[in-house]
């Protein structure tokens, strides 16, 4: 270092390869896509599980081999019983993570909980079961039914309870309680 430029630094400037790991990566796809893909893809999912396809007949006649061989027993009756239950599980299920991606794209890229991020996907989630028990009606193997999208709704709203208690719980200072 000269004597007559103590101010300058004697280590050179790190060139980009250097430093490049601490840059802000680009993605490809915009930020709401990413944010929104998971939710488009599950949304399409229940509209292919809405069609003839995956009519009760079909699930059944799936099925029905399937816990035949694992129950020898099984009676047609109990198995009509088992596969109302399962059938009505997947509903549940289906708008329990419909609401789950739902949520994860309304509050990006804000972490943490607010009431508002959680009933507005509640009501995208119960609005698409009631779109979804219309759109039933219109195939010939389906019906609607209100209490489907009941059920469906209440999943959402299962969904909507757990994430509050995770971030009640585990993320104590993430939960707002303003709308």
């Amino acid at each position: 270092m000269s004597t007559s430029e103590p101010w300058r630094n004697p280590r050179p400037a790190p060139n980009l390869e250097q430093v490049r790991h601490r840059l802000p990566r680009k993605h490809f796809a915009p930020d709401w896509l990413r944010a929104w893909w998971p939710a488009v893809l599950w949304a399409c999912l229940i509209f292919t599980f809405s069609t003839d396809s995956f009519s009760a007949d079909n699930t059944g006649s799936i099925l029905y081999p399937i816990l035949h061989a694992l129950i020898p027993h099984l009676t047609k009756a109990q198995f009509h019983v088992i596969h109302h239950l399962i059938r009505k599980s997947a509903h549940f299920t289906e708008y329990f993570i419909f609401y789950l991606v739902l949520f994860r794209g309304i509050r990006f890229p804000h972490p943490g909980w607010r009431w508002t991020w959680a009933w507005s996907a509640w009501f995208i989630a119960a609005a698409y079961s009631a779109l979804d028990e219309i759109h039933q009606s219109f195939v010939a193997s389906r019906t609607a039914s209100a209490w489907d999208s009941l059920l469906d709704s209440t999943g959402a709203l299962a969904a909507l309870a757990i994430v509050y208690l995770f971030y009640r719980l585990f993320r104590r200072d993430s939960v707002s309680d303003s709308a």
